[in-house]
């Protein structure tokens, strides 16, 4: 494995096994992840917690089947906010799909195994182009895989955030008529899903951001001034850890632009 880039404020957030197990809830509202048993699983979720990506990775499939969502998720948020290569960030969210297809395959009632599958794929799409990756048929794949997310684990806040995402992604690349016909994808369905997130886990920036972005998407500019109040109040959490610090980051970027 290449070394990756490292996370710009390691240090900041020092997690252990014991004060992760305590604030568990509150750092897992998100993704509804139980509290490991494994010792060696929760020391890869402390690595991540902490801003370690790249050694989270690594212990996680170090750890085998139930180590597998937190080597995903590291790779993802990795992929996603700090890797600077395009393909290097496309080569890593499609090894991702790949592994947590395999971890479905051997754990299918694990709600993150099919999770993880639809986000490395759903951000793999956004890399190659909506509309190319719809025309290869990965949307489907990437709904299919989130509404087994939801069935299996409904306070799944971050995957209703990704479903929420589809619809707006999908509408705004193909209009309302072909999205809603070919890809069933449906506005009031697409709002509703953020709405829901936001109810499950209030904290959740990202929530905030891609609600943000949804908004504009579906309704244009005649929502910028909910777009932005939204933007705000995601730049203006306090992260927990690490992941929490980069989606910050990110509601700021937004703000900037």
């Amino acid at each position: 494995m290449a070394k990756w880039t490292a996370f710009p404020h390691l240090g900041d957030y020092q997690f252990d096994a014991a004060s992760a197990g305590k604030h568990w809830a509150r750092l897992h509202a998100g993704d509804a992840e139980p509290l490991p048993k494994d010792p060696s699983v929760l020391e890869a979720w402390v690595l991540l917690h902490n801003g370690e990506f790249q050694k989270a990775a690594e212990a996680g499939l170090k750890a085998g089947w139930d180590g597998m969502t937190v080597a995903n998720k590291a790779t993802c948020v990795y992929a996603n906010y700090l890797e600077k290569k395009e393909k290097n960030k496309l080569d890593l969210f499609l090894a991702v799909a790949q592994r947590a297809e395999a971890q479905a395959t051997e754990q299918a009632k694990n709600p993150n195994a099919w999770y993880w599958q639809a986000y490395a794929l759903g951000r793999y799409s956004q890399g190659i182009s909506v509309a190319k990756a719809l025309a290869q048929g990965l949307g489907g794949k990437v709904k299919e895989a989130l509404e087994k997310t939801i069935k299996l684990q409904p306070k799944h806040a971050d995957a209703h955030i990704a479903l929420g995402s589809f619809h707006a992604e999908v509408i705004d690349k193909v209009g309302p008529l072909i999205g809603g016909m070919t890809y069933g994808a449906k506005k009031d369905i697409g709002l509703k899903l953020f709405q829901d997130a936001l109810k499950i886990n209030p904290h959740s920036a990202i929530g905030m951001v891609e609600y943000a972005n949804g908004l504009l998407m579906l309704e244009g500019d005649r929502k910028m001034k909910e777009a932005t109040k939204l933007y705000e109040q995601a730049a203006g959490s306090k992260p927990i850890d690490a992941l929490e610090r980069l989606d910050v980051a990110l509601a700021r970027a937004e703000l900037d632009d």
